[in-house]
């Protein structure tokens, strides 16, 4: 039986920072993701996410875009546990084992493989709800810090593009 990690949240795992308007994480880019992102341990990351309308591609299903942008975001944030340190991407490789449908919550799993000073390998799955795997994903990735990834973006201030905000009421209200 896959484990469908439905049961994380952020009070089951130390949330991640969302940013203001990162396309995945963004909570005030309104064609975003506003997917959350949890450190479940020292090298593993889940995000979660609702796909909306807007992230369609053929009719009832997600663009494979936004699902290589979601795998992307998830593995390169497995390398998270200290929060200071960011995943950027190098290579990614994705393949497609099911369609994904609009409508329902999606989980991404995303694994540390290896760990090096300055670049990491991830592997992980995009979950449907239940539990099945759709997608599976390897990467590299370069290590950076924040202020790293930061310079030549004019005046950011940390402080003001990442924070974190609390998980979404659910969908029935529960």
């Amino acid at each position: 039986m896959t484990n469908n990690y439905s049961h994380i949240n952020q009070t089951t795992a130390e949330k991640q920072y969302n940013s203001r308007m990162c396309f995945v994480c963004g909570v005030e880019n309104p064609a975003g993701l506003h997917a959350h992102f949890y450190q479940v341990d020292a090298a593993t990351c889940v995000g979660r996410f609702l796909p909306d309308p807007q992230h369609q591609s053929y009719p009832g299903r997600v663009h494979g875009g936004v699902v290589a942008a979601m795998m992307d975001e998830t593995l390169g944030r497995a390398v998270w546990a200290d929060a200071s340190t960011w995943g950027v991407t190098a290579e990614l490789t994705l393949r497609y084992k099911a369609p994904v449908p609009l409508g329902e919550m999606l989980t991404i799993v995303g694994r540390i493989t290896e760990n090096k000073r300055r670049l990491f390998t991830a592997e992980g799955e995009l979950l449907l709800a239940d539990g099945s795997v759709a997608v599976v994903a390897h990467g590299k990735f370069v290590k950076l810090a924040l202020d790293e990834i930061l310079q030549g973006g004019g005046d950011l201030d940390p402080a003001l593009e990442l924070f974190i905000v609390p998980d979404p009421a659910p969908a029935d209200g529960a």
